[in-house]
């Protein structure tokens, strides 16, 4: 019987024999994956334990992220050396969506054949399209606990270099130092932007990338209605308290993973809002929160003084102590889902969105403990579940939380619910939508209860919390999401899956 066609990528490159974990092997390599097999004595008795022995391994090249050649060198001595063989690197997934390296080594004297073998290698890694080869990086020393400079120095540095990853690094001294430098840096001799921070940071970063995309196209940067692109993927190291984006990507916070998934260039397309005012652009951005959430951000950034968790435990209790409703109206273009138009496939319930028509505004208002507008989950080790479970990373929508005015121990029980996993808006003072564009205006009271209006603070300004910034604006704010407007290096957290890591390092 003839043999089944290889599949495309099976084909033998390369066959030879290196020493693998003390044991010679037959190693064969293709453009898929590099497979090997101890070479064992022939058993005259048939055993069957040497069979099992002779077990062959496998490493898919898609995981593969470095390949070097291995030399032993005397103290000192940074060129040259005795070759002794190769040394891939493997990149690997554990529990709980952590990846982390695993190095194996083929060992093999002959410096002709370790040659040939590393520029197939190489040739294989270079054919990965997303890696990224050159990478435009900002610290934020001042993130947390000052702990970003570090992270990125001992966690993240080492593995660029070991991917070959070009870097060019500015550690910023101010806030808006990075959205300065972006506006100004020639943005395509890199293959993507890396931000070492907290979520404050990373929505700079983000943000200037996208006004610098609107630059760069002509466009009018006071008012966007349709905006362009980011001209490359953003990558986020998380270094900050509560790491919204990189949990959200990543399912973790782990400055390693997150290095690991932007050096072997997994992308995934993010929906962008667009906050602004009638006449003007505030920011893009991710999320934001006004009423309760943003107040008590106010309230930390006025004692910065503070250590950072206790600055944020404190203004947390005080706001929740002095606890306010906001008076404001809130308009709203629903994305409708029209459950009868559902239809089955694969088992699966895939459901048809209608449009809907600018007529179709609704309006609501009232006072509000919190009203959040989020164009991603929002997932932290605080939300498991996510601050907006209702809504994906990509799927053209915005989620809008409405939190009526309630007793403070109602409203207690609705926060206590975001840490465990029960549904957090099944309360009657709890209102969600699936919207496509939001405005909020500020109740100004005229009249004798003037004063009573608690929806401005003690400048004229209604104060938001975008994406962990602190905001304030005394006019109309107009939110619209903008779907797949940036790529992000991470993978979609409703597609991670928790294995076991199943390679032996050697």
């Amino acid at each position: 019987a003839a043999a089944p066609p290889a599949r495309a990528g099976d084909e033998p490159l390369l066959r030879g024999i290196f020493e693998i974990g003390k044991r010679s092997c037959d190693v064969v390599l293709s453009a898929r994956r590099l497979r090997w097999s101890p070479i064992l004595p022939e058993s005259p008795t048939g055993d069957s334990n040497v069979a099992l022995e002779a077990q062959e391994e496998i490493i898919e090249m898609k995981d593969v992220f470095s390949v070097k050649l291995k030399r032993r060198r005397f103290a000192g001595q940074k060129k040259g050396g005795t070759l002794l063989g190769i040394t891939i690197f493997k990149c690997l997934s554990k529990e709980e969506n952590k990846l982390t390296d695993c190095a194996i080594h083929l060992n093999n004297l002959s410096e002709d054949h370790c040659q040939s073998w590393f520029r197939h290698l190489k040739e294989i890694l270079n054919g990965f399209q997303n890696r990224p080869k050159s990478l435009k990086v900002f610290v934020n020393p001042s993130s947390h606990k000052r702990e970003a400079t570090h992270i990125y120095y001992e966690k993240v540095a080492p593995l660029f270099k070991l991917a070959d990853i070009k870097t060019d690094v500015t550690v910023t001294e101010y806030e808006g130092h990075a959205l300065s430098v972006l506006k100004e840096c020639e943005l395509q001799a890199f293959d993507g932007v890396v931000c070492v921070g907290g979520d404050g940071s990373v929505s700079e970063v983000a943000h200037g990338l996208l006004l610098r995309a609107q630059i760069d196209a002509g466009k009018d940067t006071d008012y966007v209605s349709k905006p362009v692109r980011a001209p490359v993927p953003l990558g986020v190291i998380p270094a900050g308290t509560t790491n919204i984006l990189a949990h959200t990507l990543y399912g973790i916070k782990h400055a390693v993973t997150a290095t690991l998934h932007i050096v072997m260039g997994h992308i995934q397309a993010v929906d962008v809002c667009t906050f602004s005012t009638p006449s003007k652009l505030l920011r893009f951005g991710f999320s934001a929160m006004l009423g309760f959430g943003a107040r008590t951000l106010a309230l930390a950034e006025k004692h910065r003084w503070m250590p950072s968790s206790q600055r944020k435990d404190f203004a947390f209790i005080k706001t929740l102590a002095d606890l306010k409703p906001e008076e404001c109206e809130l308009s709203f273009l629903p994305l409708q889902i029209l459950q009868e138009d559902s239809q089955e496939k694969d088992g699966k319930k895939k459901e048809r969105t209608k449009k809907c028509s600018k007529d179709q505004w609704q309006k609501i208002q009232g006072h509000f403990l919190n009203v959040s507008i989020m164009a991603i989950p929002c997932l932290c080790s605080m939300a498991p579940r996510g601050l907006a479970p209702n809504t994906r990373l990509n799927n053209g929508s915005m989620a809008l939380i409405v939190v009526q005015n309630t007793s403070r121990t109602e409203f207690i029980k609705h926060l206590k619910r975001y840490t465990s996993v029960k549904n957090q808006f099944n309360f009657p003072f709890v209102e969600t939508y699936t919207v496509r564009e939001v405005k909020v205006q500020p109740r100004l009271n005229s009249g004798p209860d003037a004063q009573e209006n608690v929806c401005l603070n003690a400048e004229g300004n209604y104060p938001w919390n975008i994406d962990g910034d602190l905001m304030k604006e005394a006019s109309e704010v107009h939110v619209r999401v903008h779907p797949q407007l940036i790529d992000l290096y991470g993978v979609n957290t409703d597609d991670l899956e928790s294995s076991q890591a199943t390679c032996t390092c050697i």
